[in-house]
């Protein structure tokens, strides 16, 4: 039989409360256990003493025996001092956009840029030629009232 020390799930929807068990691995997750050796409350502040409550001795004779932690547990008892604490896991990179996407990202970006520094030069081409023709509108002015 293969032992496991993990968390049973407790607790109201969205109100989550763990106990920490000892169980069969083969039983499922808040099934049937063996004993109960501490309690997670996630919903408290991580520097709050009740976070994480475990009975060291119990949880001592259970990995002398052979249960081994689950990743989380794993977790808490190296910081309780009781078991050498686990790597946490390499996160995946599947989450991450493909090589195709970013491409197509890039380009989308530049055609961006280059359109709105096609506006902006057109712009100041215009503001450019509007000003040309105000000039060119006070000279006329201006040669007609000399020749009239």
């Amino acid at each position: 039989m293969s032992l496991r020390i993990r968390l049973a799930r407790g607790g109201a929807k969205k109100r989550p409360f763990y106990r920490i068990v000892v169980a069969d691995s083969r039983m499922p997750r808040d099934g049937r256990f063996i004993e109960r050796v501490g309690s997670y409350n996630p919903m408290l502040p991580k520097d709050h003493p009740d976070r994480v409550v475990l009975k060291e001795e119990r949880v001592r004779h259970w990995l002398g025996v052979g249960a081994l932690p689950s990743d989380r547990v794993s977790r808490f008892l190296g910081t309780a001092g009781l078991a050498a604490q686990r790597a946490a896991p390499v996160q995946t990179k599947k989450h991450l956009p493909g090589e195709k996407t970013l491409e197509r990202r890039r380009e989308r970006e530049e055609k961006r840029k280059a359109g709105a520094a096609a506006k902006a030069e057109a712009k100041a081409e215009a503001a450019v030629e509007a000003e040309a023709a105000v000039e060119a509108e006070a000279e006329a002015d201006v040669e007609a009232e000399a020749e009239g």
